[in-house]
């Protein structure tokens, strides 16, 4: 198991650029099961989340491989094993994606309960149940969601819950309807621009969806659906934590393949800041006058400020010249990372699903520990600006959802050591 060793103090200058989404990459690389043909992929990331459900993927049938050029290909093999079993999604939440390809395609699905990041309850009832509402029936069985149905049917499908849309369960509704008879509309659908590009995805196909990005989506069913060749939308929560390490470094950084309208909250917030956010030619520019002002910001659905930055933005606050307010509204629990910033000299107080940040002039470095993928690059974040060095254990967790950060960071400036325990 490796740990980062990570020498603060230095200011990030240069260029870094986004990779392609994992959280749509994710859902993308499910829907290969819905096709006849090859998929070619390109520019999702080398994560150790792409490597779990390339594993599922093969034990599905699906066989999956890297050209030479790096892209990512996938074609259906064997279509007899439906068993997303237990061993391999309760290593990461977004394996529960293969239910609605495998119901749609193959008449039945059987996934296990999914794991994934300590953030809090995440449920998928309202994936099964918009799986019914299109004709399937349903059963759990010592841990494993029991699906089939000769023939999915087009119906409305509401996906509200006490959160908001569901990002995955709109993926999954959206994907075992394609192949559905009739039409499919998805009332209170997620927004999110992952989901919009699984759409996106999906018509290259031969899917018909239309109203993807918004609050309602309509879907044609369709007979078949054919392999093609298509790229993965920028890493909008990559792009994010890349934009809070300039800032909070005093950095002057240019950020490249980044979209900045999926970035609109996040932009928003940091200008209050303080932070100077600036579009130059294909490039993203990045800089600050080192005082940062104290705000407030409250996690929403898209096109909201993102709950994936939420511990991002918190260290920069940690920084701020006053007290700042941070409300989490999509998972309450996603506090673990208060503790571990605490330890390195930050004054953050928890008070129900809300964080009372008192801004003090520096962090000091500290051994601290990852407990999930966004709170790992929050340290790592506190790790650049702190004084002396921070020891952050668990680094799988970042491993998860940013390829080879420190190698990238340490090209504009950082000091990050990987090394073994």
């Amino acid at each position: 198991m490796d740990y980062f060793e990570i020498t603060g103090g230095n200011r990030l200058r240069g260029t870094l650029t986004v990779n392609g989404s994992k959280n749509a990459a994710l859902p993308i690389m499910a829907a290969s099961i819905l096709t006849d043909g090859e998929t070619v992929l390109k520019g999702v990331p080398r994560l150790e989340d792409v490597k779990h459900l390339s594993g599922l993927l093969e034990k599905l049938g699906v066989n999956v491989w890297r050209g030479e050029n790096g892209d990512l290909h996938l074609k259906v093999e064997d279509e007899m094993n439906c068993h997303a079993e237990y061993e391999l999604v309760r290593k990461m939440r977004a394996s529960v994606c293969v239910m609605g390809p495998l119901l749609a395609k193959r008449k039945r699905a059987q996934v296990s309960l999914p794991g994934g990041c300590n953030i809090g309850d995440r449920p998928i009832d309202l994936h099964v149940s918009g799986m019914q509402q299109l004709g399937a029936e349903s059963e759990l069985l010592s841990g494993d969601v029991h699906l089939k149905a000769k023939k999915l049917k087009g119906n409305v499908v509401f996906l509200g819950g006490p959160f908001g849309s569901t990002v995955l369960g709109t993926a999954n509704v959206m994907m075992a309807a394609v192949l559905a008879e009739g039409t499919t509309v998805i009332e209170c659908a997620a927004c999110e621009p992952e989901v919009t590009d699984l759409a996106n995805y999906l018509n290259a196909c031969g899917a018909h969806i239309s109203g993807q990005g918004t609050p309602r989506i309509t879907i044609e069913g369709v007979r078949e659906l054919h392999g093609c060749e298509y790229t993965v939308v920028p890493d909008r929560i990559e792009a994010g934590t890349f934009m809070i390490a300039a800032a909070i470094t005093n950095g002057d950084v240019k950020i490249a393949n980044c979209r900045l309208d999926h970035l609109l909250a996040l932009v928003d917030r940091l200008k209050a800041v303080g932070v100077i956010v600036e579009r130059s030619g294909d490039y993203v520019q990045v800089s600050s006058s080192r005082r940062l002002e104290p705000i407030s910001v409250t996690t929403q659905p898209y096109p909201g400020f993102p709950t994936d930055l939420q511990a991002q933005i918190m260290t920069l606050l940690c920084l701020a010249d006053g007290n700042s307010i941070i409300t989490e509204k999509i998972f309450p629990d996603r506090f673990v990372h208060v503790a571990e910033l605490n330890r390195m000299g930050a004054r953050l107080r928890k008070e129900g699903p809300t964080v009372i940040v008192e801004g003090v002039k520096n962090l000091v470095g500290a051994p601290v520990m990852a407990s999930d993928l966004r709170a790992s690059a929050a340290l790592v974040l506190a790790g650049l600006v702190a004084k002396g060095k921070t020891k952050l254990s668990r680094v799988y967790h970042i491993d998860r959802g940013y390829e080879k950060i420190e190698e990238r960071l340490n090209a504009v400036g950082a000091d990050i050591k990987r090394l073994p325990e």
